[in-house]
């Protein structure tokens, strides 16, 4: 990162046909490259470095402004100089996540073997998938321990899996809005999305890019769909309420009140950035993500931070109790917060009071 904020996305090939990366399902991808950026300097000591994992739709691009754009990182807001992940002090590293579509090696990379994308043939990962290649990217960097790991909703989740399957290379973990394990409730939501991506008739199997088409209309509503768990009712009401832009006493079947012109523009701008398959791809490990039960003797070293939000519905403050029960249980420190704020789970992305000071204090 400069000193002006600008930075750049760098790209490293991680595995190779002599080095594949060999996933949890046993099968081997024999190429993978890894889109990530940093921010902050290394110490020469090498021990002062942060890995920060993204969530469902984000990439590597976490904080600063590309050259020429407008909109800094996604949590531009946490990481930089004086803030709470602080660029002063910290080496950050952010990745795209393994099967995304912003640079990582995912479902439309072309597959050595066939010469052509992978599509639906892509392998299924797990979440111990999505942590190898992080871990990957750390051992191409030289750094062997991390001060600290730090993640929200899906991030929170490698960040778990990470310190159970290296219990001694995290010195802290920070979760926010995470969970151990989706309750039927959160399985049920993504399953509606994944179906009405693959049943748009344009989704041709997962091959619809060979018919030049895009199942736009089943990712629309999928994105439609999870933006309501994202945010609260209480945000939506006092966003929204029941306004209009019919007149009154005018009825129409397409959108009319502001809330459903808000989701459409969240589904259409989503389109613009995201892939379909690779929201398959990546929404699917989190269902049979149940760390707890894949790792049962393993007791971490790692000291770790939870942070919940009162407001959120997706992964409520039950989720964490969870995490912080199960590591208690073995011994591992570990305190908990649950934050005041109104904007459900998106808050993590967000400034609620309180919750900036306790990553701050932590890392320090």
């Amino acid at each position: 990162m400069t000193k002006d904020g600008q930075v750049e996305t760098q790209r490293v090939v991680l595995a190779d046909e002599h080095d594949p990366l060999v996933l949890a399902t046993g099968r081997a991808l024999p190429h993978v490259e890894v889109a990530y950026e940093t921010y902050g300097r290394l110490a020469r000591g090498r021990d002062n470095a942060v890995v920060v994992c993204h969530a469902l739709t984000g990439d590597a691009h976490a904080a600063g402004v590309h050259q020429g754009a407008r909109r800094p990182g996604w949590w531009d807001n946490l990481i930089g100089p004086g803030r709470a992940v602080d660029t002063d002090r910290f080496f950050v590293i952010s990745s795209n996540l393994l099967g995304g579509c912003s640079g990582t090696t995912g479902p439309l990379s072309l597959d050595p073997v066939t010469g052509r994308p992978y599509g639906p043939d892509f392998p299924d990962l797990e979440m111990a998938d999505l942590v190898a290649v992080q871990r990957r990217l750390l051992d191409h960097l030289g750094i062997d321990r991390l001060h600290a790991a730090v993640g929200g909703s899906l991030g929170g989740m490698q960040v778990l899996e990470w310190a159970l399957q290296e219990p001694e290379r995290i010195e802290r973990a920070v979760m926010v809005a995470a969970s151990s394990r989706l309750t039927a409730e959160n399985i049920a939501f993504s399953a509606v999305a994944r179906a009405a991506i693959m049943e748009d008739p344009d989704f041709r199997g997962g091959w619809y890019f060979e018919h030049g088409v895009q199942p736009h209309h089943g990712l629309k509503i999928a994105r439609m769909m999870a933006h309501i768990t994202y945010v609260s009712p209480g945000s939506l009401e006092d966003k929204f309420g029941r306004d209009r832009r019919g007149a009154p006493g005018e009825h129409r079947l397409d959108a009319d009140f502001e809330v459903e012109h808000y989701l459409q523009h969240q589904g259409e701008s989503f389109l613009q950035r995201f892939d379909a398959l690779s929201y398959l791809h990546l929404s699917r490990p989190m269902d049979y993500f149940d760390p707890f039960g894949a790792h049962p003797d393993v007791v971490p070293s790692t000291r770790f931070r939870l942070v919940s939000f009162d407001s959120d519905w997706r992964f409520p403050t039950a989720h964490s109790l969870r995490i912080r029960d199960e590591l208690a249980a073995r011994g591992v420190q570990v305190d908990h917060t649950e934050v005041a704020s109104p904007w459900g789970h998106d808050s993590f992305l967000l400034e609620p009071p309180g919750y900036h000071d306790l990553v701050r204090s932590f890392l320090a």
